[in-house]
């Protein structure tokens, strides 16, 4: 009995040793304020990293090797807006929703995901869509069935009725309708509370709401505050009994003062954003999520006749210009900045062109690239798990040819991925 014992206890410790991972890496910028490091050593066990260590140390016989010491190796980025069930970038995106059905939006969700993942962007934060088909991509993500990026989506984003994102806006009678909380749209404190809750019993990570009106909806005003102070902060008081962080959708400066005052976490977009808006940040301490590259793009294509409806192509071509002079003064006067991009507005797997737009509008690479590790992690609340290649975090790890410090444009050209110890892509 003893003896059958052992054996059993042998076959079970066999079970749990893992296989180390070690990667040579050529330059490492790990994600931290810490100086870039020549020649370094990265262990993986399982899907954490175990230990960085300085110089090129050799593997044991039975360790798998990865040499990226011709590359400069990263943390996985994170995004922290993206859309994977919009394929926003064309003209037909507004008979959509007349057309396709939740199955459409989760197959099409699918390869969007992939291609973020294969771009080097290994955790997102999807800040809405519908009919909680983010809930059961990240799942499956989750579960290893399909594959993408680490995801923490708002399912279905709250509004106002008629609002930025009601999404029976501007339809005609027989297909419009009156949604409410469930569907994520309120008009007072209690419909705030149960929008919330609805959020929590579909499998939300967080909330998102549109505290203004919006470029792409089929609505005359992109900046009108859509929520009273006293609503969004119903939200505010609800999402902390869940345990959520709140992501505020807003252009407009009235819009973002009452959404900071409120207690958001994060101003999607800040188009508007004057000085009493930054300064609330500061004091505050929200993060501000520019998504430049939304707003390069759609104010791009509404010079393109008929891209866009009449009333979104004037506030495209009104605000899209606007969020890089934005950026720029928020950056100078201290407001801490996480990246986002707003993907799904603009093709998938472009996401590090967000980059250059913030080094060209004055923000250092350093921290351009701190905005999408470092501190997109705290503003996940997920700096114990992910932002650096550091001991104890996710292994998640990209490379890329030359340096983006010297050039923020080798990051759209990602050779290598690693998501959670699992090799995505090679050299």
């Amino acid at each position: 009995m003893k003896k059958n014992l052992m054996i059993w206890l042998t076959i079970l410790l066999s079970l749990n040793v893992y296989t180390k991972t070690v990667i040579h890496a050529g330059f490492l910028i790990d994600g931290s304020n810490d100086n870039p490091m020549n020649e370094m050593s990265i262990y993986v066990i399982d899907n954490k990293i175990t230990e960085v260590i300085t110089g090129y140390v050799q593997p044991d016989p039975d360790d798998q090797y990865i040499d990226l010491s011709g590359y400069t190796v990263l943390p996985g980025l994170i995004d922290m807006h993206v859309h994977l069930t919009s394929n926003q970038s064309s003209p037909k995106r507004y008979l959509e929703s007349t057309r396709l059905n939740p199955a459409d939006y989760a197959i099409r969700s699918v390869n969007n995901a992939k291609m973020t993942l294969l771009a080097g962007f290994t955790t997102v934060r999807n800040l809405g869509d519908s009919d909680a088909v983010t809930v059961s991509l990240r799942n499956e993500i989750s579960n290893g069935t399909v594959l993408g990026p680490r995801i923490f989506t708002a399912g279905k984003t709250i509004a106002s009725t008629g609002g930025h994102a009601d999404g029976t806006n501007s339809l005609n009678n027989e297909l419009s309708s009156d949604p409410g909380p469930a569907d994520g749209i309120i008009n007072n404190s209690s419909d705030a509370y149960k929008a919330v809750r609805h959020r929590y019993k579909e499998g939300a990570d967080l909330i998102k709401i549109t505290a203004t009106g919006g470029v792409l909806s089929n609505a005359k005003n992109g900046q009108n505050p859509q929520m009273t102070e006293e609503e969004i902060r119903s939200i505010v008081d609800a999402a902390k009994d869940y345990g959520f962080k709140v992501a505020a959708h807003a252009h407009g400066s009235e819009g973002i003062i009452r959404a900071v005052k409120a207690g958001v976490d994060s101003i999607e977009h800040g188009t508007l954003m004057d000085a009493e808006g930054m300064t609330l940040m500061r004091k505050e301490g929200a993060y501000y999520v520019p998504t430049l590259l939304a707003g390069a793009w759609v104010a791009e294509k509404a010079l393109i006749e008929d891209y866009y409806p009449p009333f979104v192509e004037k506030k495209a071509l009104e605000i899209g210009p606007q969020l890089i002079s934005t950026f720029s003064k928020a950056y100078q006067a201290g407001v801490k900045i996480a990246f986002g991009t707003d993907t799904g507005v603009t093709p998938h797997g472009d996401n590090a062109k967000e980059f250059k737009l913030m080094v060209d509008a004055g923000m250092p690479t350093k921290e351009a690239i701190l905005s999408a590790t470092l501190h997109a992690s705290i503003l996940l609340g997920e700096q114990e798990n992910l932002g650096s290649i550091s001991k104890g975090k996710f292994a998640d790890i990209i490379a890329v040819s030359g340096n983006p410090l010297e050039d923020i444009t080798t990051l759209e050209s990602v050779d290598f991925v690693m998501k959670d110890g699992n090799v995505i892509k090679k050299p």
